[in-house]
C-alpha cells in the first residue's frame, strides 16, 4: 500500500466540527476586571448600556428575553435597580479611594 488517497478531503465526510471556542469566558473576565478597577463607575456605564439596548430591544417588538428574568419589562427594572445603586455608590466608592490615597 503506497498510502495513495491518504489526508484527502472526501466531500461526502462532510466539515468536522469546529473546536469550542471559550470566548465569552475572556468578555466575562475583561468585564469583570473593568468593574474591579472602575468599580461602580463601570457597573452604572454596563447598566445603561443593557438599559439603552433593552429599550431599543422592545420598541422593537422583543417582549420575551433570554434573560432568566424572561420579560423584557422585568429586565429593565432590574437593570434601572442596578444604574441607581450603582450610581449611588460612587460618591461612597470616590471617598474610599481618596481616603485610601491619602492615608
Amino acid at each position: 500500500m503506497t498510502g495513495h488517497g491518504l489526508n484527502q478531503h472526501d466531500a461526502t465526510v462532510g466539515d468536522p466540527a469546529p473546536p469550542f471556542d471559550p470566548l465569552r469566558l475572556c468578555v466575562f473576565t475583561t468585564v469583570a476586571l473593568i468593574a474591579c478597577i472602575l468599580g461602580p463607575v463601570a457597573v452604572l456605564a454596563f447598566a445603561l448600556v443593557a438599559i439603552a439596548g433593552y429599550a431599543r430591544a422592545r420598541r422593537g417588538g422583543l417582549l420575551r428575553s433570554r434573560c432568566k428574568l424572561g420579560d423584557t419589562r422585568l429586565v429593565l427594572a432590574y437593570l434601572s435597580v442596578i444604574a441607581v445603586a450603582a450610581a449611588v455608590g460612587i460618591p461612597f466608592w470616590v471617598m474610599l479611594w481618596v481616603r485610601m490615597l491619602a492615608g
